[in-house]
């Protein structure tokens, strides 16, 4: 059984997060940040790197909804993302499909755990997107 990956894909930053091999434990990886929101390839780049060295089988990829179930823009630039990194992946060989998950207030629970932790505002920024990827990974595989 191969890991699931966990994505929070922002504008300059992408969270990501794994699951353990028995897919049971989601944990916060890595942030993988961008100059521009434009400049998608090293994400493209490194998301691939680590399905690959990490045997993932399958990736959620956040879905930022809005609260009323519409799609907004961050939405369909999320649909646009999981696009090219199809492509990417199948360019580099790898049969991984990626599945869009509501990822409603994941970010808002993740600011909310640093916060209960301890961890200063200024800091928190380099620690929320994966731990928000965990909590997107965590959630689909409590719902799946």
């Amino acid at each position: 059984m191969g890991r699931l990956m966990g994505l929070d894909f922002g504008s300059k930053t992408t969270g990501v997060a794994l699951s353990d091999p028995t897919q049971m434990i989601a944990s916060p990886l890595e942030t993988i940040t961008r100059e521009k929101e434009g400049k998608i390839r090293p994400t493209l780049r490194r998301i691939t790197e680590l399905a690959a060295a990490e045997d993932v089988e399958l990736i959620v990829l956040g879905y930022p909804l809005n609260m009323d179930d519409t799609r907004g823009e961050r939405a369909e630039k999320t649909e646009e993302f999981k696009a090219l990194l199809e492509r990417r992946l199948e360019a580099e060989q790898l049969s991984v499909p990626v599945v869009l998950w509501d990822e409603r207030l994941s970010t808002v629970d993740a600011d909310e755990v640093l916060e209960e932790a301890g961890v200063a505002a200024s800091e928190r920024k380099q620690y929320i997107d994966k731990i928000a990827a965990a909590f997107i990974l965590e959630d689909y595989m409590k719902n799946r």
